[in-house]
């Protein structure tokens, strides 16, 4: 009997759709039934192949043969992945397969990574497109009972694979240029140097900020306040000297109402979330970087189906959504957030005038809740915040505005102007779905209305001024940028880096710097880099990352080339222009780049140059902060060499119980801790043992310091390769 080869992105989402058509037969890297054969890939098993396939002097990085321009990109396996692809090749190859789904990711890349296995394969037989929005079961069989022809979408994969052989041609030649033109580790790319760019030039900005004094006055009236304004509006002045007569003047004088305004208003419920917004929620409200909110929702969607898929830039559903709310409402009215779905669900018909937009979705819907009940006990912490912050926004959504009275009044005291306002709550709609920690995780940038409780007052009304109060302040520099408003910055590219309005728009339309799939990576790539660094949730460029800015390409700095890039593609997608066009355009890029490159007459500086030579070839290493502590790093890129000198652990001071540092090697280890603790490793062993923990408890502890030493290092080191080399 003919069977159809079923081909998922990961082994979680191949075991789950293995289960739903009955495939429990299980093979070497896949599941078979007696209609369907379900495989899967581990991310990319096939991708472009590193220059030196073309040419073996390529595994030398030489300025002179540069730019690296193929006549045709060829494909390779993955080697850490090959098994896997063998896999997969051969299930192809079976004489008993007939049919191909492609049930990869429903978006750009996730077509990318079937359609290469596909081409690698030599794959010619009949193949049809699974595309579904969550991973439950009823989503599953509706998906397979409609499965689309693969023609479909030949121009999502052409779209695709131009992006990959555009950013390969760009993205190494420019690496490759400036790594050889200033014997230092640098990378560049169309959505990394930009990004980067963006932390630069706030730091800038920063560093050139002069704080002003700036004054107000405040007035003290029976149970309110009221804050001066100017004949303008303007409430603050940088002339301490007038405020200070305005002062004098209105002091022992009654305040007089002037003017009442009430005004009844309504605030909309905020939509529901993407991935972008999601994370910057996350990391306002949790601390968690965009990998690891990324990473929580992954696992909600594939693990527990608690979650629709979470690579989504749009944040509505459709029309055939609709008629699933019910159910979404019922799986979710348990624990903290029954009264809310039970109290929706009564008020018929469900209102979705916020949630419902056709012409806003696109590949896939908003983040919601699936029709599954989630198991509350088997989330860890993380994904426990994740999933309220989803689950209490999906019902915001439905629920009604939130509806108050504003009150405004203007005071006079003598001849000045005070102004005060309040609100009066009349019905507490999309807000009853929060608590009072929602209010942290509205936009930064906005300024609160003062939220005073007023008294009944008149028009004409006399009041006594208890209290007038010079209030003194500093103008503030420019927030630095946090991943929160890093992530905005990438969706939402600031004027300065898109000028022309045609670009802007375009970005708007599409989805920014990178995509909600991706932007999370990309800031973890400059801080594997060493690029940018933390202080505290704020993200501050390191020297290296200012050099790099100033060194790029002046186009690679800005976000209109990936504008003008993602215009092109969209157009490729849609069958309107050819990608061979588009990739021939970028060959001639790619060269005019490198030219730049070498024409430039800048220079780069190692500052965090240590006087400690590295082992291996003698250059004097640099120091270098990550996650986890300090690092000397060999500056040249073919050695390689790392050694960590300082490491965060899980071990805690006693003094004060926070997390301490373990510094230097051997039997010098010494833990520390910022309070002024210090600890030899070897007095350590001794107290835990002490404290009850035998020495194999010790040995434990410390191999699994090491281990995540290790860990992290290779990580990092793979990370750095892969910067190098297929820098997007």
């Amino acid at each position: 009997m003919p069977k159809t080869l079923v081909l998922a992105e990961k082994p979680s989402v191949g075991r789950e759709l293995a289960r739903v058509l009955g495939c429990r037969r299980s093979g070497d890297g896949y599941l078979e039934g007696d209609r369907w054969i379900v495989t899967w890939a581990l991310g990319h098993l096939v991708t472009l192949a590193d220059p030196d396939v073309y040419d073996k002097k390529l595994e030398k990085w030489n300025m002179d043969d540069l730019p690296m321009l193929p006549e045709k990109m060829k494909l390779v396996v993955i080697p850490e992945t090959s098994r896997q692809y063998k896999v997969v090749a051969n299930l192809m190859k079976r004489g008993d397969v007939s049919e191909l789904v492609i049930a990869t990711d429903a978006g750009r890349e996730g077509e990318l990574v079937a359609r290469w296995i596909m081409v690698k394969a030599g794959w010619k037989g009949p193949t049809k497109r699974l595309w579904i929005s969550s991973q439950t079961d009823r989503a599953i069989r509706e998906g397979f009972a409609n499965l689309r022809p693969a023609r479909d979408y030949d121009n999502l994969f052409r779209s695709a694979q131009a992006r990959s052989e555009a950013d390969w041609l760009v993205g190494l030649n420019v690496t490759r240029a400036l790594t050889c033109k200033y014997n230092a580790q640098l990378s560049a790319g169309r959505v990394q140097t930009p990004t980067l760019a963006l932390v630069v030039a706030r730091e800038e900005e920063i560093r050139r900020f002069v704080p002003k004094d700036v004054y107000g006055l405040r007035a003290e009236l029976g149970g309110f306040r009221a804050v001066w304004h100017d004949e303008k509006g303007n409430g603050r002045s940088f002339d301490r000297e007038k405020l200070e007569r305005l002062l004098r003047a209105c002091e022992g004088k009654e305040a007089v109402i002037t003017q009442i305004t009430k005004m009844r208003r309504m605030t909309p419920p905020p939509a529901a979330y993407d991935l972008t917004e999601l994370q910057r929620d996350a990391n306002k409200k949790y601390a968690y970087s965009a990998k690891e909110t990324l990473n929580c929702m992954q696992s909600l969607y594939e693990r527990h189906k608690a979650l629709t898929y979470p690579r989504t830039d749009s944040r509505y559903i459709s029309d055939d959504v609709v008629s699933t709310l019910p159910d979404r409402l019922r799986a979710v009215a348990q624990a903290a957030y029954k009264d809310l779905a039970h109290a929706v669900l009564r008020s018929r018909p469900i209102q979705t005038k916020y949630i419902v937009n056709n012409a806003k979705v696109t590949d896939h819907h908003a983040i919601i809740p699936t029709e599954e009940p989630a198991e509350l006990y088997n989330l860890t912490g993380a994904e426990r915040n994740i999933y309220d912050l989803v689950v209490r926004r999906f019902l915001a959504v439905l629920m009604p505005p939130f509806e108050y009275e504003e009150i405004r009044l203007t005071v006079k005291i003598g001849s000045e102007s005070f102004a005060a306002s309040g609100k009066r709550v009349l019905n507490e709609g999309w807000k009853a779905a929060y608590d009072r920690s929602f209010s942290s995780l509205e936009d930064e940038t906005a300024e609160e209305e003062e939220d005073q409780r007023l008294p009944d007052l008149q028009k004409g009304q006399r009041l006594p001024v208890r209290r007038m109060k010079l209030i003194e302040g500093k103008t503030a520099p420019p927030a630095r940028y946090t991943e929160a408003t890093l992530l905005t910055a990438m969706e939402h590219p600031p004027a300065s880096q898109v000028s022309d309005k045609q670009l802007r728009q375009i970005l708007q339309d599409t989805s920014g710097l990178g995509t909600p799939a991706t932007r999370a990576d990309i800031i973890e790539k400059l801080f594997s880099a060493f690029y940018i660094e933390r202080s505290g949730k704020s993200l501050v460029p390191t020297s290296k990352g200012i050099q790099l800015v100033g060194l790029a390409p002046e186009e690679l700095r800005s976000a209109e080339l990936t504008a003008r890039w993602e215009d092109r593609l969209a157009r490729i997608a849609r069958g309107q222009e050819r990608d061979a066009d588009f990739v021939a355009e970028m060959r001639t890029y790619a060269t005019d780049l490198v030219r730049d490159v070498k024409a430039s007459t800048a220079t780069y500086t190692h500052d965090n140059q240590t006087r400690k030579p590295c082992p291996n070839c003698g250059k004097m290493l640099l120091l270098v902060k990550d996650k986890r502590g300090e690092l000397l790093v060999c500056p040249d890129r073919e050695c390689g060499f790392r050694q960590r000198t300082v490491q965060v652990t899980n071990a805690r001071c006693p003094n004060c119980h926070k997390k301490m540092e373990l510094w230097g090697e051997g039997d010098k280890q010494t833990f520390a801790c910022a309070c002024g603790y210090r600890e030899k490793l070897s007095d350590f062993e001794a107290r835990r043992r002490k404290d009850g923990a035998g020495k194999s408890d010790v040995r434990r502890y410390m191999a699994q310091q090491e281990q995540q030493n290790e860990k992290n290092t290779a990580m990092a080191d793979a990370l750095a390769k892969w910067m190098a080399e297929n820098k997007k």
